[in-house]
C-alpha cells in the first residue's frame, strides 16, 4: 500500500538520568504529540542501553511508539534480538519500531574489543540477520543456513503483536546499505555516509548536502523499484535552532558543508529559522525527498513542539 507521507516526529534520547526523570521525559514526549521515542546503541558517549530503555519508556506511556535508532548488528545475535524485539512488541501492545544497522563507529569496536570486519562483510551479515529475525517472528519453525548464521527448525516465541513483524528501520548513506534497506525495511533513514567510521569526518559531513541527499534518494528509488512508494522516509535532524535571524547561522553551516550560503539550509541535518520557516522547510523537504518522518535529539523537544503540533498528521 502506498505510504501516505503524513508527517510524524520522533525523539532520540541518550542522556543518563534516574528512572523518574526518564519516565517523565517519555511522558512529555508523548504529551507533546511526538510519535516515537528512540534510543541509539553505542558504547562511547551513549550511556544507556537501548533495549531496557525503550521498554521503560513503553511502560511509562500508553500511545508513544518506541524504537532503536539503531542497534549495532555485530553486538546482537539475531535469535536473541528477535526474541527481545517480539517481547517488547508484545508487552507494549504493538508499539515497537526495530532499527538495526551494520555497525559503523570505529571507536565502539576498538574500545569494546569487537572485531571490525570490512563494510561489505558487515552489510552481508546484517542482510542475513534481518532475514533470520523476520523468519523467527513469522508463523511456524524457521530454518536458515547462511554464511554467518545457522538456524535449525526454531520456532520464534513470542510472536509480536504487529504482523508479520514490527516495522524495520534501516538507515544509511551508501549504495549497499540503501539497497539492503529497500529489501528489508519499511522505514528508511537517509543518513550520512559513515564509511569513515567517524561521524564528524569531512567525508561524512559532505555527504549531508542537499545534492548528496538527491543522489541517495535516487539510489533508494532504483533499488526499491515499485516498492519505493510503500517506504516511509525518515531523517535524523541533529541540530534545531529557532531564530528570526538565520543568516549568520547559514554562513557557518555553508562553511562547514562547503556549499554556497543560499544552499546551506537545505541539508536535512539541520533546521534553522523561525517556527514558520522550519515548517515551510519541512514541507519543501517532503516534496523534494518524501521525508515525512523527522527525528530530533532530546535537547530539541521544546523547540520542535510547535512544529509537531502544526504538522503531525498533515
Amino acid at each position: 500500500m502506498t505510504h501516505d507521507r503524513r508527517f510524524r516526529f520522533g525523539v532520540i534520547a541518550k542522556q543518563a538520568r534516574p528512572g523518574s526523570g526518564f519516565r517523565d521525559l517519555a511522558r512529555r514526549v508523548e504529551d507533546l504529540g511526538f510519535s516515537t521515542f528512540f534510543m541509539p546503541d553505542h558504547f562511547v558517549d551513549h550511556p544507556l542501553a537501548p533495549i531496557p530503555g525503550i521498554m521503560a519508556a513503553a511502560a511509562a506511556t500508553t500511545t508513544l511508539r518506541v524504537g532503536t535508532l539503531v542497534l549495532g548488528n555485530d553486538y546482537k545475535h539475531p535469535v536473541v534480538l528477535a526474541n527481545e524485539a517480539a517481547t517488547i512488541d508484545l508487552l507494549s501492545d504493538g508499539r515497537l519500531e526495530l532499527g538495526v544497522g551494520a555497525g559503523w563507529m570505529t571507536e565502539d569496536y576498538e574500545r569494546g574489543g569487537f572485531p571490525l570486519d570490512p563494510a561489505g562483510v558487515r552489510i552481508a551479515r546484517l542482510d542475513e540477520s534481518l532475514t533470520v529475525m523476520k523468519g523467527l517472528m513469522a508463523d511456524g519453525p524457521f530454518t536458515f543456513h547462511g554464511d554467518h548464521y545457522r538456524i535449525d527448525a526454531l520456532e520464534g516465541e513470542p510472536k509480536p503483536v504487529q504482523r508479520p513483524h514490527p516495522p524495520i528501520v534501516v538507515g544509511g548513506g551508501g549504495p549497499k546499505v540503501l539497497a539492503l534497506a529497500a529489501k528489508h525495511a519499511q522505514i528508511v533513514g537517509i543518513n550520512a555516509n559513515l564509511k569513515s567510521g567517524v561521524g564528524t569526518h569531512p567525508d561524512s559531513i559532505a555527504s549531508l548536502t542537499a545534492a548528496a541527499t538527491d543522489e541517495k534518494l535516487e539510489l533508494l528509488r532504483r533499488a526499491a523499484g515499485d516498492a519505493f512508494a510503500d517506504l516511509e522516509i525518515q531523517t535524523l535532524t541533529g541540530i534545531v535552532i529557532v531564530t528570526d535571524d538565520r543568516e549568520p547561522i547559514a554562513t557557518g553551516i555553508a562553511s562547514a558543508f562547503g556549499v554556497p550560503t543560499e544552499l546551506a539550509l537545505e541539508t536535512p541535518a539541520v533546521l534553522v529559522g523561525s517556527t514558520e520557516q522550519i515548517i515551510e522547510e519541512l514541507e519543501a523537504r517532503r516534496e523534494r525527498w518524501q521525508m515525512s518522518y523527522v527525528v530530533v535529539p532530546e535537547e530539541f523537544v521544546d523547540a520542535m513542539a510547535p512544529v509537531v503540533a502544526r504538522l503531525t498528521g498533515s
